[in-house]
């Protein structure tokens, strides 16, 4: 593993992401505070006063590490992982065990959304995450031997995929800031509203740009009551008699309030946006989000949150060694 002072690459293209995996351990780690670990029970001390050899924080970077390098599994992992200049870069006293690193991904399947919840907030303490939030829903392809993962259709490639799905809210530099693991790419209202919560509590945005999946009056009425500007494409569904507009929130607007105003060639300009959260999600996918080696719905879990968090990683030693790019300027 290199040792030289190189620079994490621009956040802007799924390219340059990729071209990341040269880089330094250290640059994961130089701003990454994983010490809240120890706060979770199920990595509370031995009750029997055994001591550990190696501590959640340093094996969670030893796991992001091996991510970060496109290596999967305990086995593999233990293999990196004795590399003297990996795992001294990780925190390490000695190299890991593959046992030792089974047991600590199993352990932290029980709170993988936590953590990278944890982390979201640890990263927008840091990170300007602009005032233009996207939201999608992807698909997780899997192994068809998965017995938990289902047939899904996704309507956007007309096709069938065997697994499960992921909806991500994504903010400026492709930093994706609230998830959930779904049953199937198609999101759900509950779901939506879910993922918009835990989105609006990092951080309120001016705007929130959806596609017309997410044509829900539920969503819409929450986030104008948060003072955010939702934009979907009105979908007229099944209604006989439907309305005359571009967007949802035009109806919601006029409903609601006198004296705000949109023009719908300013709703179609910030729409235009919307395709950034693709990219978004195809760095995450570049990152690990798209190849669960594992099977079962909490371990394909584990790994998703696995790759969001090394996406928080990346884009925290990107902001720190001034490898930002500005986000697009919108205003009202």
């Amino acid at each position: 593993m290199s040792t030289t002072s190189s620079v994490l690459p621009d956040n802007a293209t799924v390219e340059q992401v990729f071209k990341t995996l040269d880089t330094e351990t250290t640059a994961l780690f130089e701003q990454l505070d994983l010490s809240f670990l120890t706060d979770y029970p199920v990595f509370a001390p031995d009750p029997r006063g055994r001591t550990r050899v190696h501590e959640p924080p340093e094996l969670l970077k030893g796991v992001i590490h091996c991510f970060y390098s496109d290596i999967y599994g305990p086995r593999p992992m233990a293999r990196e992982l004795h590399n003297e200049d990996v795992w001294r870069q990780c925190g390490f006293e000695s190299p890991p065990s593959r046992r030792t690193l089974s047991r600590f991904i199993a352990d932290f399947e029980l709170v993988a959304e936590d953590v990278f919840i944890e982390l979201v907030h640890e990263l927008a303490e840091q990170v300007p995450l602009g005032k233009l939030f996207r939201i999608d829903g992807t698909d997780i392809p899997v192994d068809h031997r998965d017995e938990d993962a289902e047939w899904n259709y996704d309507h956007t490639e007309d096709d069938y995929y065997y697994g499960y799905g992921c909806c991500v809210v994504t903010a400026a530099n492709n930093i994706p800031v609230a998830a959930a693991f779904t049953p199937a790419k198609k999101v759900d209202q509950e779901t939506a509203m879910r993922v918009t919560r835990d989105a609006l509590a990092v951080e309120t945005p001016r705007w929130m740009i959806g596609d017309s999946e997410f044509d829900m009056l539920e969503w819409h009425d929450h986030l104008l009551a948060q003072a955010v500007v939702p934009i979907a494409p009105y979908n007229p569904r099944n209604t006989n008699d439907p309305l005359d507009i571009g967007y949802r929130v035009e109806e919601r607007i006029k409903e609601h309030s006198d004296t705000v105003h949109l023009w719908q060639k300013q709703l179609e300009e910030t729409y235009s946006y919307r395709s950034q959260v693709e990219t978004a999600i195809g760095v995450c996918k570049d990152l690990g989000l798209g190849t669960p080696r594992v099977r079962g719905r909490v371990k394909v879990k584990a790994h998703v949150f696995l790759a969001l968090c090394l996406r928080l990683a990346v884009a925290l030693a990107n902001h720190h060694r001034g490898n930002d790019v500005a986000s697009p300027t919108i205003t009202l």
